[in-house]
């Protein structure tokens, strides 16, 4: 117990670095979200240990007001979900919709092509829309077709 107790008192810089490694390498290998916060709070711990004279109990205890501080914090000013409200996180298709853009060229028969988020998409329209006329996604048709309407 001694030799940990030295160990402390000699490099507790490196014990805290080295703790909140291993607790963010825990956090990385099971992704829950809660082990992030403790994982910080040793981080912030290791610069705390050149300010704060070195005494286990007060850096235990400090390490311990740090933890609930930034898990508390986070839970509450964190967004809980960043989906994006889409039903696939991974499909830019459904995003979209409600994007604004243009219109490529005259629409012939409602089909025709229209500029959105830096792309040309094809597109079909209830509305006679003319080349550079400012159009709005209402939905993402199959494939990668767009129906757009003319924007107001």
């Amino acid at each position: 117990m001694d030799a940990l107790t030295d160990l402390y008192a000699t490099q507790p810089f490196w014990i805290w670095l080295a703790l909140a490694a291993v607790i963010l390498a825990v956090e990385l290998s099971t992704g829950s979200g809660w082990l992030l916060w403790p994982a910080a709070a040793a981080g912030a711990m290791s610069g705390l240990t050149l300010l704060v004279p070195n005494n286990l109990a007060l850096h235990l205890a400090l390490f311990a007001g740090l933890t609930i501080l930034t898990t508390v914090t986070a839970r509450r000013y964190l967004p809980r979900d960043i989906s994006g409200g889409g039903p696939d996180i991974n499909d830019t298709m459904t995003r979209l919709v409600g994007a604004r853009g243009q219109a490529a060229g005259a629409f012939d028969n409602g089909q025709g092509r229209v500029h959105v988020d830096g792309k040309e998409w094809d597109a079909v329209s209830d509305d006679a829309l003319v080349s550079g006329q400012a159009i709005v996604v209402e939905a993402v048709t199959g494939g990668a077709s767009l129906k757009v309407r003319a924007a107001t």
